[in-house]
Protein backbone atom coordinates (compact mmCIF):
# COMPACT_ATOMS: atom_id res chain seq x y z
CA UNK A 1 0.00 0.00 0.00
CA UNK A 2 1.38 3.50 -1.22
CA UNK A 3 2.28 6.01 2.34
CA UNK A 4 -0.23 8.89 1.22
CA UNK A 5 1.51 12.47 0.87
CA UNK A 6 2.71 13.73 4.08
CA UNK A 7 5.93 15.02 6.12
CA UNK A 8 7.60 11.95 7.65
CA UNK A 9 10.78 11.79 9.66
CA UNK A 10 13.92 11.72 7.50
CA UNK A 11 14.72 8.36 9.71
CA UNK A 12 13.30 7.43 13.21
CA UNK A 13 13.90 9.88 16.25
CA UNK A 14 15.03 12.24 13.79
CA UNK A 15 13.80 16.14 14.26
CA UNK A 16 14.06 16.54 10.67
CA UNK A 17 10.93 16.05 8.25
CA UNK A 18 10.85 15.69 4.71
CA UNK A 19 7.77 15.67 2.44
CA UNK A 20 6.65 12.31 0.40
CA UNK A 21 4.59 13.55 -2.27
CA UNK A 22 2.91 9.90 -2.62
CA UNK A 23 5.49 8.63 -5.00
CA UNK A 24 9.01 9.79 -4.24
CA UNK A 25 10.90 11.91 -1.53
CA UNK A 26 11.16 15.61 -1.97
CA UNK A 27 13.94 17.81 -1.14
CA UNK A 28 11.38 20.13 1.09
CA UNK A 29 12.23 19.73 4.42
CA UNK A 30 11.54 21.43 8.11
CA UNK A 31 12.46 20.51 11.77
CA UNK A 32 9.66 19.39 13.84
CA UNK A 33 7.53 22.60 16.04
CA UNK A 34 7.82 21.74 19.89
CA UNK A 35 4.22 21.63 19.98
CA UNK A 36 3.13 18.73 22.17
CA UNK A 37 0.47 16.16 22.56
CA UNK A 38 -0.69 17.21 25.86
CA UNK A 39 -1.30 20.91 24.17
CA UNK A 40 -5.29 21.51 23.88
CA UNK A 41 -6.02 23.08 20.96
CA UNK A 42 -9.16 25.05 20.84
CA UNK A 43 -10.97 25.13 17.47
CA UNK A 44 -10.09 24.17 14.16
CA UNK A 45 -9.20 25.44 10.29
CA UNK A 46 -9.52 29.18 10.21
CA UNK A 47 -12.75 30.27 8.09
CA UNK A 48 -11.56 32.94 5.54
CA UNK A 49 -14.71 35.47 5.90
CA UNK A 50 -13.51 35.46 9.63
CA UNK A 51 -10.04 36.49 8.74
CA UNK A 52 -11.72 39.18 6.06
CA UNK A 53 -14.05 40.08 8.80
CA UNK A 54 -10.61 40.66 11.38
CA UNK A 55 -9.36 42.58 8.90
CA UNK A 56 -11.94 45.11 7.60
CA UNK A 57 -14.39 45.37 11.22
CA UNK A 58 -11.70 45.03 13.79
CA UNK A 59 -8.74 46.22 12.47
CA UNK A 60 -10.38 49.15 10.04
CA UNK A 61 -8.31 47.99 6.89
CA UNK A 62 -10.33 48.31 3.76
CA UNK A 63 -8.98 46.06 0.91
CA UNK A 64 -6.04 46.73 -0.23
CA UNK A 65 -4.62 46.13 -3.71
CA UNK A 66 -1.78 44.06 -4.81
CA UNK A 67 0.45 41.72 -3.38
CA UNK A 68 2.36 38.21 -4.80
CA UNK A 69 1.08 35.93 -2.59
CA UNK A 70 3.95 35.92 -0.08
CA UNK A 71 4.63 36.74 3.12
CA UNK A 72 6.85 39.68 1.85
CA UNK A 73 5.24 40.94 -1.00
CA UNK A 74 1.42 40.81 0.52
CA UNK A 75 0.39 44.16 1.76
CA UNK A 76 -1.37 43.51 4.48
CA UNK A 77 -0.54 39.96 7.11
CA UNK A 78 -2.88 38.75 9.61
CA UNK A 79 -1.20 36.65 12.02
CA UNK A 80 -3.61 34.31 14.21
CA UNK A 81 -2.08 32.61 17.11
CA UNK A 82 -3.47 29.20 17.72
CA UNK A 83 -5.80 28.98 20.61
CA UNK A 84 -5.06 26.41 23.04
CA UNK A 85 -6.30 25.75 26.74
CA UNK A 86 -2.49 24.10 27.47
CA UNK A 87 0.24 25.94 25.72
CA UNK A 88 3.86 24.62 25.91
CA UNK A 89 5.40 25.92 22.26
CA UNK A 90 4.19 29.05 20.92
CA UNK A 91 2.31 28.66 17.28
CA UNK A 92 0.73 31.16 14.37
CA UNK A 93 -0.49 31.17 11.25
CA UNK A 94 0.01 33.93 9.22
CA UNK A 95 -3.00 34.51 6.04
CA UNK A 96 -3.39 37.07 3.72
CA UNK A 97 -6.33 39.99 4.03
CA UNK A 98 -8.94 37.09 2.01
CA UNK A 99 -8.13 34.49 4.43
CA UNK A 100 -5.60 32.45 2.54
CA UNK A 101 -3.07 30.99 3.90
CA UNK A 102 0.48 32.65 3.68
CA UNK A 103 3.10 30.67 6.05
CA UNK A 104 3.34 29.76 9.98
CA UNK A 105 5.40 30.58 12.67
CA UNK A 106 6.34 27.54 14.78
CA UNK A 107 8.15 27.67 18.11
CA UNK A 108 11.32 25.19 17.92
CA UNK A 109 14.55 24.16 19.75
CA UNK A 110 12.80 23.47 23.35
CA UNK A 111 13.96 20.95 25.23
CA UNK A 112 11.29 18.57 27.40
CA UNK A 113 12.75 20.32 30.39
CA UNK A 114 11.63 23.55 29.03
CA UNK A 115 8.36 22.59 28.24
CA UNK A 116 7.72 21.37 31.75
CA UNK A 117 8.81 24.81 33.23
CA UNK A 118 6.82 26.77 30.94
CA UNK A 119 3.85 24.17 31.88
CA UNK A 120 4.12 24.83 35.82
CA UNK A 121 5.13 28.41 35.90
CA UNK A 122 4.86 31.91 34.40
CA UNK A 123 9.11 31.79 33.83
CA UNK A 124 8.53 33.05 29.90
CA UNK A 125 10.77 36.00 29.74
CA UNK A 126 13.50 34.43 31.65
CA UNK A 127 13.75 31.84 28.48
CA UNK A 128 15.14 31.88 25.43
CA UNK A 129 12.42 31.22 22.44
CA UNK A 130 13.22 30.25 18.89
CA UNK A 131 10.81 30.88 16.16
CA UNK A 132 10.85 29.59 12.41
CA UNK A 133 8.92 31.69 9.84
CA UNK A 134 8.00 29.33 7.22
CA UNK A 135 5.94 28.99 3.85
CA UNK A 136 3.64 26.90 2.99
CA UNK A 137 5.47 24.08 2.03
CA UNK A 138 7.51 23.95 5.33
CA UNK A 139 10.71 25.71 4.46
CA UNK A 140 11.72 28.11 6.93
CA UNK A 141 12.64 31.69 5.58
CA UNK A 142 13.79 33.78 8.65
CA UNK A 143 14.95 32.59 12.12
CA UNK A 144 13.67 35.02 15.13
CA UNK A 145 15.51 34.20 18.38
CA UNK A 146 14.63 36.44 21.76
CA UNK A 147 17.06 35.70 23.61
CA UNK A 148 16.25 35.51 27.47
CA UNK A 149 15.65 38.96 29.56
CA UNK A 150 15.10 40.91 32.39
CA UNK A 151 13.78 43.54 31.73
CA UNK A 152 13.92 44.58 27.96
CA UNK A 153 13.32 42.54 24.84
CA UNK A 154 15.64 41.89 21.72
CA UNK A 155 14.88 39.83 18.47
CA UNK A 156 17.47 38.53 16.36
CA UNK A 157 16.62 38.26 12.72
CA UNK A 158 18.10 35.48 11.18
CA UNK A 159 18.23 33.70 7.67
CA UNK A 160 17.66 30.20 8.05
CA UNK A 161 21.59 29.80 7.25
CA UNK A 162 22.38 31.59 10.33
CA UNK A 163 23.57 35.11 7.88
CA UNK A 164 22.16 38.15 10.39
CA UNK A 165 19.70 40.30 8.96
CA UNK A 166 19.18 43.24 11.87
CA UNK A 167 17.87 42.91 15.55
CA UNK A 168 14.34 44.51 16.85
CA UNK A 169 15.67 46.12 20.04
CA UNK A 170 13.38 47.27 22.88
CA UNK A 171 14.29 50.86 23.32
CA UNK A 172 12.19 51.95 26.94
CA UNK A 173 10.53 49.75 29.57
CA UNK A 174 8.26 52.80 31.03
CA UNK A 175 4.95 54.65 29.34
CA UNK A 176 4.37 53.65 25.59
CA UNK A 177 7.13 51.00 24.13
CA UNK A 178 9.60 51.61 21.34
CA UNK A 179 11.75 49.17 19.43
CA UNK A 180 14.61 50.01 16.82
CA UNK A 181 15.40 48.13 13.95
CA UNK A 182 19.00 48.22 14.11
CA UNK A 183 21.73 46.73 11.34
CA UNK A 184 25.17 46.54 11.85
CA UNK A 185 24.84 48.86 14.61
CA UNK A 186 22.87 51.48 13.27
CA UNK A 187 19.35 52.49 13.24
CA UNK A 188 16.98 52.21 10.58
CA UNK A 189 13.80 52.21 11.67
CA UNK A 190 11.91 51.11 14.45
CA UNK A 191 8.35 50.35 15.92
CA UNK A 192 6.26 52.99 18.45
CA UNK A 193 3.70 51.57 20.59
CA UNK A 194 0.46 53.59 20.27
CA UNK A 195 -0.81 53.31 24.00
CA UNK A 196 1.07 51.88 27.29
CA UNK A 197 -0.90 48.51 26.89
CA UNK A 198 1.58 48.19 23.48
CA UNK A 199 -1.21 46.61 21.33
CA UNK A 200 -1.17 48.52 18.65
CA UNK A 201 1.85 50.24 16.53
CA UNK A 202 3.47 52.29 14.16
CA UNK A 203 6.47 51.32 12.18
CA UNK A 204 8.31 53.65 10.76
CA UNK A 205 11.59 54.24 8.82
CA UNK A 206 14.72 56.08 9.72
CA UNK A 207 13.53 59.40 8.70
CA UNK A 208 10.20 58.56 11.09
CA UNK A 209 7.49 57.99 8.36
CA UNK A 210 5.72 55.66 8.80
CA UNK A 211 5.51 52.56 6.40
CA UNK A 212 3.06 50.23 8.42
CA UNK A 213 0.88 49.74 11.40
CA UNK A 214 0.55 46.45 13.84
CA UNK A 215 -3.07 46.49 15.26
CA UNK A 216 -4.26 43.71 17.81
CA UNK A 217 -7.72 42.57 17.17
CA UNK A 218 -10.27 40.96 19.50
CA UNK A 219 -10.82 37.09 19.72
CA UNK A 220 -13.78 36.99 21.72
CA UNK A 221 -14.73 37.33 25.93
CA UNK A 222 -14.27 33.27 25.55
CA UNK A 223 -11.48 32.69 24.20
CA UNK A 224 -9.88 35.51 26.00
CA UNK A 225 -10.36 34.50 28.99
CA UNK A 226 -9.82 30.87 29.32
CA UNK A 227 -7.05 31.59 26.57
CA UNK A 228 -3.55 33.67 26.35
CA UNK A 229 -4.40 33.80 22.58
CA UNK A 230 -3.11 36.74 20.29
CA UNK A 231 -4.43 37.89 16.68
CA UNK A 232 -2.60 41.07 14.93
CA UNK A 233 -3.46 42.63 11.49
CA UNK A 234 -0.12 43.99 10.10
CA UNK A 235 -0.72 46.43 7.12
CA UNK A 236 2.41 47.65 5.41
CA UNK A 237 1.82 50.61 3.52
CA UNK A 238 4.23 50.25 0.37
CA UNK A 239 6.91 47.51 -0.84
CA UNK A 240 10.26 47.55 1.13
CA UNK A 241 13.69 46.37 0.49
CA UNK A 242 15.45 44.28 2.35
CA UNK A 243 16.62 44.01 5.38
CA UNK A 244 14.22 46.99 6.15
CA UNK A 245 11.47 44.51 4.44
CA UNK A 246 12.55 41.65 6.79
CA UNK A 247 12.79 43.26 9.80
CA UNK A 248 9.40 44.78 9.50
CA UNK A 249 7.64 41.10 8.85
CA UNK A 250 9.62 39.59 11.60
CA UNK A 251 8.50 42.51 14.03
CA UNK A 252 4.66 42.31 12.91
CA UNK A 253 5.10 37.91 13.52
CA UNK A 254 7.57 38.51 16.22
CA UNK A 255 5.54 40.94 18.55
CA UNK A 256 3.26 38.97 20.66
CA UNK A 257 7.27 36.96 21.85
CA UNK A 258 8.73 40.55 22.57
CA UNK A 259 5.91 42.11 24.77
CA UNK A 260 3.78 39.39 26.50
CA UNK A 261 5.72 36.32 27.27
CA UNK A 262 5.67 37.57 31.03
CA UNK A 263 1.91 37.55 30.84
CA UNK A 264 1.98 41.70 31.66
CA UNK A 265 1.63 43.50 28.96
CA UNK A 266 5.28 45.28 29.17
CA UNK A 267 8.05 44.59 28.03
Amino acid sequence: MSQPPGWYPERPGSPVLRWWDGTQWTNHTQQKTDASVFELELGGQQDPSRVQQQVQQQAGVGPVHGGGGTLFTEPVLVVNQKVKLIEMANEYTVFDQHGRQLGTVVQVGQSALKKAVRFFASVDQFMTHRLEVRDLTGQPLLVLTRPRKVFKSRIVVEYPNGQPIGEIVQENMVGKINFGFVVNGQQIGGIRAENWRAWNFMVHDHTGQEIARITKTWEGFAKTMFTTADNYVVQIHRQLQNPLASLVVAAGLAIDTALKQDDRGFG
